[in-house]
């Protein structure tokens, strides 16, 4: 991967939606060049999908809650349970294992605390294996960026 490719990903990272046409013209390159380019990323898995950012407060989403999760016990067969488990939620954005204090990290996006409130009491804490949860809430969003700076 060369200077070219980074620019290329980067350009593709701020608006995917752009034609062939306009990442040559911004890479300095033929339209051929570029799209051959784009293909071999795509192949070696380093762009693995082009998605759609939605706006959350206009669906009705803007309630952020960042749940932090012990389990009861650090079991391969509980770990992998609960990974399965909290997988199929599609409240569950992202979740993340890690050191320190709780074993992860969950980001959800609700309507309100009551819409969370329900998802906590009839989906989330009936998961296998949890032994404690702690949600922080958003107060402001300051940085939120997909773009990995290369």
């Amino acid at each position: 991967m060369d200077a070219t490719d980074k620019k290329l990903m980067h350009f593709l990272q701020e608006d995917s939606t752009q034609t062939t046409k306009q990442l040559a013209i911004k890479a300095n390159l033929s339209a051929t060049a570029t799209h051959e380019r784009i293909k071999k990323l795509e192949r070696e898995g380093i762009i693995e999908k082009y998605v759609a950012v939605v706006n959350r407060n206009k669906v009705q989403k803007g309630f952020v809650v960042f749940c932090h999760l012990k389990l009861v016990q650090h079991t391969k067969e509980n770990v992998t349970t609960f990974e399965r488990e909290v997988a199929r939620l599609p409240e569950v954005l992202e979740c993340y294992h890690v050191s320190g204090d709780y074993d992860y990290i969950l980001k959800i996006y609700m309507a309100n605390m009551e819409e969370y409130r329900e998802f906590m009491v009839t989906k989330l804490t009936t998961l296998q294996h949890i032994g404690s949860t702690h949600s922080t809430f958003m107060i402001g969003e300051v940085k939120n960026t997909n773009i990995i700076a290369l």
